[in-house]
């Protein structure tokens, strides 16, 4: 690995901000010469369902990202008691929309409704999330290319390599097993030929698999679970958790931490993202980098 710490006691900081703004400044420019060269913008779709604040913040804060580099916003917005039916045609006419070269079905949704059913109304050349079974078989599959790889993953995968991290013949663990991280991240690791442990409940061993890890992926959801006696000496953390817990010296009483105990790992491992401005902006930046790809494809614009 060719990352060094800023001296023996402390790991380097990933800073997702500045990848994500190189990131987004370089799709701006290209959406100015697309609209330059063929009169087209990218347009990218999101589908709200029920008034949850969080899922509000959310899509309010992507569509800031997309009005910052060029990509015109659609939002549709359904009732919180709205049927799969209703929420199924809304997906069908993006999908039938020109103007719609990303579709964003913001999750979660109400717990009567099937998810994956609605997930896979979404045509696989607007997935801009990543998470139709097609896109995610062929991640999976060695020789098929996915037409669009889950944004989070990509976010891992990008921290890592411009950071010059070596990922052939290295041992990682990743914590956690969703379609949003968990899962595609294990399976790009494999692609770049890293020995991947995927760790999740039922795991006997967790502690020794991580501790036995060159890089550390972790998307559990639980505050400060991964200790610093956990990992091994001069691992490179990729910490995806965004948890909200109690903090009475802040203005609104809560502060965001990650799924790693961050004050233990700093002093042990090589390098580390914080929480927040790690793999979150870079996140939302590769959400707007699929989008411009989608609408090239879709456009034949090279």
């Amino acid at each position: 690995m060719q990352i060094k710490a800023a001296n023996e006691c402390t790991a380097a900081i990933l800073d997702g901000k500045s990848i994500a703004n190189d990131i987004k400044a370089n799709v701006a420019g290209e959406i100015i010469e697309m609209k330059n060269s063929i009169g087209r913008t990218p347009g990218l779709g999101f589908l709200l369902v029920g008034k949850r604040r969080d899922s509000q913040i959310f899509v309010h804060t992507k569509i800031q990202a997309c009005k910052k580099v060029g990509i015109v916003s659609i939002v549709a917005e359904l009732s919180e008691d709205c049927s799969e039916d209703e929420v199924c045609e809304a997906v069908s006419r993006m999908n039938e929309n020109p103007l719609i070269h990303g579709i964003i079905v913001q999750l979660p949704l109400p717990k009567y409704m099937n998810e994956e059913k609605i997930m896979n109304v979404v045509s696989v050349e607007k997935d801009v999330d990543g998470f139709h079974p097609l896109n995610m078989g062929s991640l999976a599959i060695r020789g098929r290319e996915p037409l669009f790889i889950p944004c989070a993953t990509k976010a891992c995968l990008e921290l890592l390599l411009r950071y010059g991290v070596e990922l052939r013949g290295t041992k990682a663990a990743v914590s956690g097993r969703s379609k949003i991280v968990g899962l595609p991240t294990s399976l790009l690791l494999q692609r770049h030929h890293a020995t991947v442990s995927v760790i999740h409940a039922f795991s006997q061993n967790p502690e020794q698999l991580t501790a036995e890890a060159d890089i550390v992926v972790c998307d559990v959801g639980v505050p400060n679970m991964v200790r610093g006696h956990w990992l091994k000496p001069g691992a490179v953390v990729i910490d995806t958790g965004a948890n909200s817990v109690k903090d009475d010296t802040s203005a609104d009483g809560q502060r965001l931490v990650g799924d790693v105990c961050y004050k233990e790992a700093i002093g042990k491992v090589a390098a580390i993202t914080p929480v927040p401005g790690g793999v979150g902006p870079v996140t939302i930046s590769m959400l707007l980098s699929n989008t411009l790809d989608s609408a090239k494809r879709l456009y034949n614009y090279i």
